[in-house]
């Protein structure tokens, strides 16, 4: 085993690089800042159709405005999505350009969106076709956003624009700088429109889809999910985020399948299509990835070795609410041949069973989005509205996973149990080591005290995957900064919505699912002028939880 995951670690710059593709990156940002705009929506398909499990209906006109404001948000996602995808690519290459030629965000976003309508149009005398501006339109929006950050790139970086006088305004001569690109970048879109519907018939969106049909039918398969949520836990396990590789691929799928569902729903059919978000974050990654909400409860009342039980108490909370970094590099999972086989095999198996559920026992799938963030059998029971199976399902789901685990838990635990006693046989604790470590407490708070910094403001931000992982960190220096009455005030973020903010703070810190992104962000605090570190995982997990030592490790930095 400590061969094959030997074997795997050496892949791990490979997946790195996979996972820091400008494409792929741009699609989960893209996605990130059109999050809430999902979860709002979904709220409202909970009020207008969880009732009718209890034989309520509300009247045709009432369910109307009820679902209004689900229409007008994720009926539109497709067009958002062009829009923030085409601004987190131009970011991206706008990292390679000079500061003083970059590519115009909006413009490319504005572009991206007049694409996406050429493409997605389903009316063929013109006018406004809406039939494919909600989730069907997906893969047309990533098209769009592609094409036109492209050719725009193109001719900024050979400068070929429309120069104006240097007695112009800027933001006049800006509009006449993207005139070429905007133009170029409608117009062939249009052409590809004209083209599609001459020898398909329809439209670009439409054909698009009938094209990767055949796949996503694969990927609803048992092997489909298990390669694609095994995938994740596997990449995860080496240390690389692996949702941020694996995500993008199928988040297109995820979403227009929940809009199947719901028309199935409404049109009085089970819910049949599998692959959703509600499946990766309350089935798969339930309690985060490698479906570890049992490990911290395992740790704390089943383990007997001192440390498990002390690292069980203190990851279970985050855990229970998504946010299992403290147990994956706490324990350590990621990386401990012993948890490799229960880290990958057990998302396969909560998903195989989940589809078990829906095909064999006619239980509905998921049809609502919640935050990630939700208990992971809560989601899972008003993400497939309340159905009494769902329940059942997230019972049996608990019971299986501590099934799973338990038996290399009880490995992992003799191991550590050893070297405890090993540790008090050959280093019993003296008290000339607690008054080393009193001294030791002692010359930190001195240090943070007498810094130079203490009465100087700043601002620190701190960057996850999600905004979960980082809240931990960004928690502790706050308690630190007050306890201490140091000027440093800090904010968690999700790497790729933190563009836009970035300015803002003096120091950055990096999470370690995010760490990978190191030389990309660097590019962008080194013009900004702006202090950047990347933490490792047991460094990162210390720091959480030693407030004191979070802040002296902060104020280290700006002292560097």
């Amino acid at each position: 085993m400590n061969g094959l995951v030997r074997q795997i670690e050496k892949m791990k710059p490979f997946f790195e690089k996979i996972s820091r593709n400008k494409y792929l990156r741009a699609i989960k940002d893209g996605f990130i800042a059109g999050m809430p705009i999902i979860i709002f929506s979904s709220i409202f398909m909970l009020i207008a159709y969880v009732p009718n499990i209890w034989g309520f209906y509300w009247g045709k006109d009432i369910e109307a405005l009820i679902v209004k404001p689900y229409n007008y948000s994720m009926g539109i996602l497709g067009l958002l999505v062009a829009g923030t995808t085409a601004k987190n690519l131009t970011d991206s290459f706008n990292r390679d350009l000079p500061a003083t030629n970059q590519i115009n965000n909006i413009a490319t976003l504005i572009t991206a969106v007049v694409g996406f309508l050429l493409l997605s149009s389903d009316s063929i005398k013109g006018g406004f076709g809406s039939g494919y501006l909600g989730t069907s339109g997906l893969l047309s929006a990533f098209v769009a956003a592609f094409i036109t950050v492209n050719i725009y790139y193109f001719f900024i970086k050979r400068d070929i624009t429309i120069k104006m006088p240097a007695e112009v305004p800027p933001n006049i001569a800006q509009t006449f700088k993207d005139i070429f690109p905007l133009s170029v970048s409608v117009l062939v879109m249009y052409a590809i429109d004209l083209l599609i519907r001459q020898f398909t018939g329809i439209n670009f969106a439409q054909a698009v889809i009938q094209l990767f049909q055949p796949l996503f039918t694969a990927a609803d398969g048992y092997i489909g999910i298990a390669i694609i949520y095994g995938a994740m836990a596997m990449f995860w396990f080496i240390g690389i985020h692996g949702p941020s590789i694996v995500e993008p691929a199928i988040t297109a799928i995820a979403l227009l399948n929940i809009d199947k569902n719901l028309n199935l729903l409404h049109s009085g059919h089970q819910a049949t299509n599998i692959i959703t978000p509600g499946l990766q974050y309350f089935v798969a990654t339930m309690g985060g990835t490698g479906a570890t909400l049992v490990v911290p409860f395992m740790f704390m009342w089943l383990a007997k070795s001192k440390q498990n039980k002390a690292i069980g108490r203190a990851a279970a909370v985050p855990t229970f609410f998504g946010v299992n970094e403290p147990i994956l590099f706490g324990a350590p999972l990621v990386l401990n041949p012993v948890f490799f086989i229960p880290f990958i095999l057990t998302p396969i198996l909560n998903v195989w069973i989940f589809k078990f559920f829906v095909e064999v026992l006619g239980m509905n799938s998921f049809s609502y989005v919640l935050p990630w963030t939700t208990p992971g059998p809560l989601g899972l029971i008003l993400g497939t509205g309340l159905v009494p199976l769902a329940f059942v399902l997230a019972v049996l789901l608990i019971v299986v996973d501590v099934l799973v685990y338990y038996p290399f838990l009880k490995v992992y635990d003799e191991q550590v149990l050893e070297q405890e006693k090993a540790k008090n046989t050959v280093a019993p604790e003296t008290d000339a080591t607690v008054q080393n470590q009193d001294k030791a407490e002692n010359e930190k708070t001195d240090s943070i005290e007498n810094s130079n910094l203490k009465n100087i403001s700043k601002k620190v931000l701190v960057l996850c995957a999600g905004g979960g992982t980082s809240g931990l960190l960004s928690n502790a220096l706050n308690k630190a900064a007050k306890e201490y009455n140091v000027d440093i005030s800090s904010a968690a973020g999700a790497y790729g919505a933190h563009q836009d903010i970035l300015k803002d703070y003096d120091l950055v810190i990096l999470a370690p699912q995010v760490a990978s992104n190191y030389q990309d962000i660097k590019k962008d605090t080194d013009r900004l002028g702006i202090k950047l570190t990347k933490t490792e995982g047991m460094e990162y997990i210390n720091l959480t939880r030693d407030s004191k030592g979070s802040l002296e490790y902060v104020m280290k930095q700006f002292e560097e």
